[in-house]
């Protein structure tokens, strides 16, 4: 039976059929993979930023002998390449966040929202030069 409140206990069924929790074990072990995830999503975000700001950071002016400038356009498209990699992958994340939280199980529900919470605490609390684009914590 899905449920369609929030509840609590150790039961949960959390996006697919057979990741199913019937001890206490397992359901630990499921809360202690949601908290670690949603760490994981605050890393891979902060990651994406940077490669971001450095996709649209202006180049540097070239030297006098000329040698730097045609490097600079090729490491700017691996920049803007590898920003769209990791939001794709911050996206498919993201998504699967929220459909864990689908579940309606109140521990699954704090441990994904502890886990964003330490992961920006780690990861992206000190970005005074990263300009976030959305302040949603899973867009």
């Amino acid at each position: 039976m899905m449920h369609m409140t929030l509840y609590w206990g150790k039961d949960v069924t959390l996006l697919i059929d057979s990741w199913k929790t019937d001890s206490w074990l397992s359901y630990l072990l499921t809360l202690l993979a949601c908290f670690l995830f949603s760490s994981f999503y605050q890393y891979m975000e902060d990651r994406r930023l940077r490669f971001g700001s450095l996709a649209s950071s202006t180049p540097a002016q070239p030297t006098s002998t000329g040698a730097a400038a045609p490097l600079l356009p090729k490491y700017r498209r691996s920049a803007k390449f590898a920003t769209a990699v990791l939001f794709g992958i911050n996206s498919a994340i993201g998504y699967l966040l929220m459909l864990a939280i689908m579940s309606f199980n109140g521990g699954v529900f704090l441990a994904i929202v502890f886990g964003l919470s330490i992961g920006y605490l780690l990861f992206r609390c000190a970005d005074d030069d990263v300009a976030v684009e959305n302040v949603c914590a899973c867009a």
